[in-house]
């Protein structure tokens, strides 16, 4: 292996400070952009509008268990996020497609549902614990 006189030349005025001076300012100008960057990454995770976005009505209808009652509830959804309108605890959320995944929570009863939502109507399946009984059945939406 050969090394030219050129590349020699380079390193034969190498000042150390002055390189620690480039490492310095360029540490300097990554500490003054990284609040934008953590700044713009938060924005990102915030819920933005949707083509979903507006309050939805869901109905419930149980199809396996000792559940016979079919219950209507309201839901609001703004970006990936869906909330409960009417009462209970609601976690999960919608995708750009359409497709839902959530968990309600009301008192001891609780289930989860999964489905799709498609201009102002949707539909899905849910299965859960409902008053103590193991029951599940479809959901059916519809925005109003």
């Amino acid at each position: 292996m050969t090394i030219s006189a050129r590349a020699v030349a380079r390193f034969a005025h190498f000042n150390p400070s002055r390189a620690l001076r480039w490492i310095f300012a360029a540490a300097v100008v990554a500490a003054v952009a990284a609040p934008d960057i953590a700044a713009a990454a938060t924005r990102a995770r915030v819920a933005r509008p949707g083509a979903f976005d507006g309050t939805w009505n869901v109905t419930f209808t149980p199809q396996a268990g000792n559940c016979h009652a079919t219950n209507t509830v309201p839901f609001n959804v703004y970006g990936t996020q869906v909330s409960s309108a009417g009462g209970g605890r609601v976690t999960g959320g919608i995708s750009r497609n359409g497709s839902v995944a959530v968990r309600i929570q009301v008192g001891a009863s609780w289930a989860n549902g999964r489905g799709r939502l498609a201009g102002n109507a949707g539909a899905g399946r849910w299965s859960g614990l409902i008053t103590g009984d193991r029951c599940s059945g479809v959901w059916q939406a519809m925005r109003s």
